[in-house]
């Protein structure tokens, strides 16, 4: 007899929950139900037979056409699909996009600027997996003057955070003003808060963070809270990039 069981976490990146990473803290969260008993991580299930529930709402298994958009997150907003605080999610500004999608990594609620969203999880996995080391560029404006050696710090790979130094990545300024500097910052990692918690790192203070490319896609001219869906160029750099990643 032909096994039609698949790892949960699989079954609720297909059905655009969430990416395979967030749907397994899902689960380590207790929120997510087989058959009205808590699910475990490598739990499998049958989407034909078992009836799976996230946060009490039914997952309807089926295959959605796949939906990819960059999204220009404006401050205040948090990036997930639901908030038991209250705050305001990302989602709340896709929902017309005609599928359910959520956020493609992270970018903390008072930050800015580009966001993929999709309701394909393989993707967001594989852009979003730490050995994938996708580039990220930033525009930081931290209060004051940054010194030479604040800069050779934030590049040379030397802050350590939660015990492992970041990787090396490139911050030059771009703008100095009589108050503040603007520094562009280009990271190929996605460490919680990493630009943030290296300015802290040389005493430098953050006053507005954007993200305005990710793996050569840019924000451009997108207004603040709009979206787009990603143009055919765009998609081949992407695929293209998660493709190398599952050859690897």
């Amino acid at each position: 007899m032909k096994d039609n069981k698949i790892r949960l976490q699989k079954h609720l990146a297909e059905c655009g929950i969430a990416s395979r990473r967030k749907a397994e803290e899902l689960i380590e969260m207790g929120k997510v139900k087989v058959n009205g008993h808590v699910a475990i991580i490598g739990q499998k299930v049958d989407p034909k037979r078992d009836k799976i529930t996230v946060r009490g709402k039914t997952v309807v298994a089926g295959k959605n056409e796949k939906v990819y958009i960059m999204l220009h997150k404006p401050r205040g907003f948090v990036t997930t699909t639901s908030d038991e605080k209250g705050r305001k999610c990302v989602t709340d500004l896709v929902k017309d996009a005609g599928e359910r999608l959520f956020p493609v990594g992270r970018l903390d609620m008072n930050s800015e600027g580009l966001l993929f969203m999709t309701n394909d999880g393989d993707f967001a996995n594989k852009l979003t997996h730490p050995s994938s080391h996708v580039n990220k560029t930033y525009r930081v404006t931290v209060a004051g003057e940054v010194q030479d050696e604040k800069l050779l710090t934030l590049t040379e790979g030397s802050i350590e955070l939660d015990g492992k130094k970041v990787l090396p990545c490139d911050c030059f300024v771009a703008e100095r003003k009589p108050d503040r500097t603007v520094l562009i910052f280009v990271i190929s990692e996605g460490r919680n808060r990493q630009i943030r918690r290296m300015c802290e790192a040389v005493n430098l203070e953050v006053l507005r963070l954007k993200r305005t490319e990710i793996a050569g896609v840019k924000l451009g001219m997108l207004p603040r809270g709009s979206w787009r869906n990603l143009n055919e160029r765009e998609m081949r750099r992407l695929t293209n990039i998660t493709q190398m990643k599952e050859s690897n």
